[in-house]
């Protein structure tokens, strides 16, 4: 399917395709309308991205490969959106080598982000210097499309990737993003390719619904059965509306004793005060360099390091908010906990 270069890194850094790349990628070649349904770790980026830069590494040989905006990423969490832009860095150099081994010239393709915590001067460099995929988020999607930059960027999209899409498929935001996405269809000189990413959802039909407006689009559910390890446990101390001091104590010895057990722990709260306490508390018991918090007041680089540093294995815990949840590449994390009841 893909030219030498691609193929090439593919078979060396990954091996054999999984089953839903092997499906992805011929309906994403002939354009097709596509949403992959299946679980984390199971190669959806790559099923979503390959055939597309496989695309403009042709149209770049062939010195057909314009200086525009011809993707478009969307994910729902900036953390998400990091990861992707960080993550795609990978293919994107390991091909370039490929190709000067093949004594080939190279083809510069540019991935840019855009987020809320883009720079202004990011975001002009960006207008002066389009990259070919831009990672964003819905809001900043939203932000693009009511300027005159942005829509000047966007004219040129072809493909719209939209991940985790069953996280914003049944709230205001996923009717925001809707409406945003006919917006950029109407904008566009081509009519979009549209490419989704999803867990398993039922019915899937309606979230392929949803990602096309009713538009004829392939399903890919691969389907999965994940066996899980799951426990509810409670203080021996009861429980009340405003908990005491006793409570709080138990709670905290409980999770040094599974943090102790455990590779890393990534502990779920449901409150940006309750994740600043909790990692307080247990850094002053298990030391500063083991535990962080990680939530949405927190600066971009304080929110990237504490990132990199859960990735690296660096942390023993990391206490987060909703900040972190959506598929996410977050490394050997191997016990998960979630503190009260989830929302």
């Amino acid at each position: 399917l893909f030219h030498t270069s691609v193929s090439d890194w593919f078979n060396n850094e990954i091996g054999a395709p999984t089953k839903v790349q092997e499906q992805a990628w011929p309906e994403i070649q002939r354009q097709q309308h596509t949403l992959i349904s299946a679980p984390t770790g199971s190669g959806k980026t790559l099923a979503a991205f390959l055939a597309i830069i496989d695309q403009m590494v042709k149209q770049g040989l062939a010195g057909k490969l314009e200086d525009k905006t011809l993707v478009v990423y969307v994910s729902p969490l900036k953390a998400l959106s990091n990861d992707i832009h960080k993550n795609l860095q990978v293919p994107l150099q390991g091909i370039k080598k490929q190709l000067e081994s093949l004594s080939h010239a190279p083809v510069d393709i540019r991935v840019a982000l855009r987020t809320g915590d883009t720079t202004s001067s990011q975001r002009t460099s960006m207008y002066r210097n389009p990259p070919h995929i831009l990672v964003t988020t819905p809001e900043s999607l939203y932000l693009l499309l009511t300027s005159m930059n942005g829509r000047k960027m966007l004219k040129s999209v072809q493909t719209l990737i939209i991940d985790e899409i069953h996280a914003i498929l049944e709230s205001k935001r996923g009717s925001h993003l809707a409406l945003s996405v006919e917006r950029l269809e109407q904008l566009t000189e081509k009519s979009l390719t549209r490419i989704g990413l999803s867990a398993t959802q039922k019915p899937i039909k309606q979230v392929a619904d949803f990602l096309t407006g009713s538009k004829p689009c392939k399903i890919i559910d691969t389907g999965h059965h994940r066996q899980m390890d799951i426990a509810i446990e409670v203080t021996a101390s009861p429980l009340e509306a405003v908990m005491s001091n006793e409570v709080w104590t138990e709670i905290y010895q409980r999770l040094q004793e599974l943090i102790e057990a455990h590779d890393t722990t990534l502990i779920f709260v449901n409150t940006r005060r309750l994740a600043e306490r909790m990692a307080h508390r247990l850094t002053e018991s298990m030391g500063s360099n083991f535990i962080t918090a990680h939530h949405g007041s927190m600066s971009k680089e304080q929110r990237l390091d504490a990132e990199q540093k859960l990735k690296s294995g660096q942390l023993k815990a990391l206490i987060a908010t909703a900040s972190m949840e959506l598929g996410i590449d977050i490394g050997n994390v191997d016990l998960v906990c979630q503190m009260g009841s989830p929302r």
